[in-house]
């Protein structure tokens, strides 16, 4: 696998976690950030579901 296969990350460089640990530029939060360069793609293809819907819950 090449690193051009790499599920990449949601950051936008708007870094900083809420009252709630969430991330107000990609909607992850404080864990999932820090773990993000240990996951799998798998792994990063499920927080990145997580982050489309909680996208979904803020833009309400």
């Amino acid at each position: 696998m090449s690193v051009s296969d790499k599920v990449r990350s949601p950051c936008i460089q708007v870094c900083a976690l809420d009252e709630n640990d969430m991330c107000i530029g990609c909607q992850r939060t404080g864990d999932e950030i820090l773990r993000w360069t240990q996951m799998t793609n798998e792994e990063r293809r499920e927080v990145l579901r997580n982050v489309a819907i909680r996208e979904e819950k803020v833009a309400l």
